[in-house]
């Protein structure tokens, strides 16, 4: 496999939202010619009309989206573009279906894909230390790693194109549950009228404490929901998780409940903030 060796400097990223941007200036810090494309302008360098003009410059494309949708949107419009020393890599949090699907458009436009959703938010990706999931052909992981490598800490192989992409919606919901049921310890703990910060120390010595816990008490505290995961990017991936739920005749209470607590705050106007703003509905002014 000798494709893109030859322009190995350069890279495509396409969404600049939180996490793709971020990725995109790491990429920048470590000398790679990074071309990007979202579908609202930004004032990025080498910022070009549309995802096939990166496939002109770079052969290795990372893709930062939002949906299903989007993915197979952006892929379609790379696909005549596209030859066997291009690599798709798909670092959006999507359905297996739509990875399935993405997949296929790249490989029969003769082009490489991998699926590598990823962990870490907003101060992970500008550190450069974000743990990809990746599913998809080793030889091409292997290819491509140093590109990855640049925005992250980890890199953990998953298995087939959609493995990647399943695992990632499990940690999610994983996460979700335990920033709802943290939301509902510090509701009761302020109702009774004892410090929260209280709670937080209890927390760190106890066995339930978690990197997460210890990242999401000290802002539900503090009332700071600015965006590092955003509420309506977890209810996107949990929404999959219960589509997939049903798919495999199974029951998920604890992810069903968060979900329509997510939805409840989202109708609220609290989807672009961070996803522990469920809290607010255990806060002055957060309605109930």
């Amino acid at each position: 496999m000798s494709m893109f060796n030859d322009n190995p400097e350069k890279v495509g990223v396409v969404g600049l939202g939180i996490i793709g941007s971020r990725v995109a200036e790491c990429l920048r810090g470590e000398n790679y010619h990074v071309y990007v494309w979202n579908r609202t302008p930004k004032p990025a360098p080498n910022f070009l009309s549309s995802p096939a003009e990166i496939a002109q410059l770079a052969h290795v494309i990372q893709i930062f989206v939002t949906n299903g949708e989007a993915l197979l949107s952006v892929v379609g419009n790379l696909a005549e573009r596209l030859t066997r020393k291009h690599c798709i890599v798909n670092n959006s949090t999507v359905d297996p279906e739509s990875v399935r699907a993405a997949a296929k458009i790249v490989e029969d436009a003769g082009a490489s894909y991998l699926d590598a959703p990823f962990t870490g938010s907003k101060a992970a990706a500008e550190k450069g230390a974000l743990v990809y999931y990746v599913g998809g052909n080793p030889k091409v992981l292997d290819l491509v790693r140093p590109v990855l490598e640049v925005s992250s800490k980890e890199i953990i192989y998953c298995g087939e194109v959609w493995e990647a992409a399943i695992l990632k919606v499990a940690t999610n919901m994983i996460s979700a549950a335990t920033v709802e049921v943290l939301s509902e310890a510090y509701a009761l703990t302020v109702a009774a009228g004892v410090d929260p910060r209280k709670l937080q120390e209890a927390i760190e010595h106890n066995a339930c404490g978690s990197p997460l816990a210890s990242m999401k008490i000290p802002t539900i505290i503090s009332q700071d929901y600015e965006p590092h995961f955003s509420l309506k990017n977890m209810f996107k991936d949990a929404q999959i998780a219960l589509n997939l739920a049903n798919q495999y005749q199974i029951d998920l209470p604890a992810l069903s409940t968060t979900a329509s607590v997510m939805f409840k705050t989202m109708q609220k106007g609290h989807g672009d903030l961070d996803y522990s703003a469920v809290a607010k509905n255990y806060q002055s002014g957060g309605g109930r």
